[in-house]
């Protein structure tokens, strides 16, 4: 079934750091979509929005319920803090709306599986969580071409997530509630991880060892949270591969994101010589490219994508081929990696999965 070729009415939930660029994505690049309404209880962004999002004809409410309430709403952008994420997706789902929720569902594994659950009760409802690499031009080719079989089987993937170091202190606030780095940061990787070497084979996927290990190289304060700024991880599969994941928030060049999937046959390389456009600079510091300085600089048009792949799905009615189970999944993972950073113990399980005392 194909529903009528109209705009889809987008609520957001949250116009900080992200839902800034959400918000002005919907206004000014996304032809499938209408802003209506959003919240915030940030009195800032609040401010923001009453000068970029209200001349648009955004309703900007301070309460989400309120929000939830406008007048012919069709989907609900969750872009909150990471811990009110699967409480506002419950929410909007049992409203009756569509939802692209901002990765991750919860910094709990409990809370994210009440998604996958409140899903299966509203088969009808689209939801995403917004894992955005998977909408990136490079990764789609990517994946593409380890799927085509043409360079084997993977066996080793390495990933980071290397942010442009921050000295206003955000990180260091937005620690209290993120779940830390590994939750946070390298939960990218983790999905991007499933993505490639999850296959379809029983087993693929089910992991037989973790271990991380951090470092509080610039931010010590980051201590009280028991977090670090940089962080290290290393998962062997029961079927033979392994993955390291690397996140750190002190590049003092800009992002550095890039991924490596090894095969029997080949290796794919996505991102490994980060630079922002195609100018080469030859001046007396020698030969250089300049770098994203930040994630968006990076991501900019996979957050586009995203949208318009979401908007596509609801509007002819396809399913959304990346599974809630999955998103569990990985954050289960980062939740386990983070416990072995803070405890500094090898977590190891059994052939099914299952975690061994």
């Amino acid at each position: 079934m194909t529903v009528n070729p109209k705009k889809i009415n987008v609520a957001i939930c949250g116009i900080g750091r992200i839902g800034k660029y959400h918000a002005m994505n919907i206004v000014n690049r996304i032809n499938k979509a209408s802003l209506v309404a959003g919240c915030t209880i940030s009195t800032s962004d609040k401010q923001w929005a009453e000068e970029n999002l209200v001349p648009h004809g955004v309703t900007i409410y301070d309460s989400y319920d309120e929000m939830l309430a406008h007048p012919g709403i069709d989907m609900v952008l969750i872009a909150s803090t990471t811990s009110t994420h699967a409480d506002q997706t419950v929410k909007a789902v049992e409203a009756g709306y569509h939802v692209l929720c901002e990765k991750p569902f919860s910094t709990s594994v409990a809370d994210a599986q009440r998604v996958v659950e409140i899903a299966a009760k509203h088969p009808d409802q689209k939801i995403l969580c917004g894992f955005s690499r998977r909408f990136d031009d490079s990764y789609r080719d990517a994946k593409l071409k380890i799927d085509s079989g043409e360079y084997g089987v993977p066996k080793v993937f390495r990933s980071q997530t290397c942010d442009r170091r921050d000295e206003t202190g955000f990180f260091v606030k937005y620690a209290a509630n993120s779940g830390g780095i590994l939750v946070d940061c390298a939960i990218h990787d983790l999905d991007l991880c499933l993505y490639f070497m999850g296959g379809k084979a029983s087993g693929d996927s089910i992991p037989k060892s973790m271990y991380a290990v951090g470092i509080t190289a610039i931010h010590p304060e980051l201590a009280e949270h028991n977090d670090s700024d940089n962080a290290m991880a290393v998962i062997k599969f029961h079927n033979g591969t392994i993955a390291n994941i690397y996140a750190s928030r002190m590049m003092v060049h800009g992002q550095e994101d890039a991924t490596e999937i090894i095969c029997t046959e080949g290796k794919l390389s996505v991102n490994n010589h980060p630079q922002t456009n195609l100018v080469t600079i030859y001046d007396k510091h020698g030969l250089r490219n300049e770098v994203p300085k930040d994630f968006y600089g990076r991501f900019e048009m996979a957050f586009v994508n995203e949208m318009n792949s979401f908007l596509g799905y609801i509007i002819n009615d396809e399913p959304v081929p990346f599974s809630l189970e999955g998103n569990v999944k990985v954050l289960q993972w980062a939740v386990w990696l983070q416990e072995s950073l803070e405890t500094g113990e090898l977590i190891q399980f059994d052939a099914s999965g299952n975690r061994l005392a």
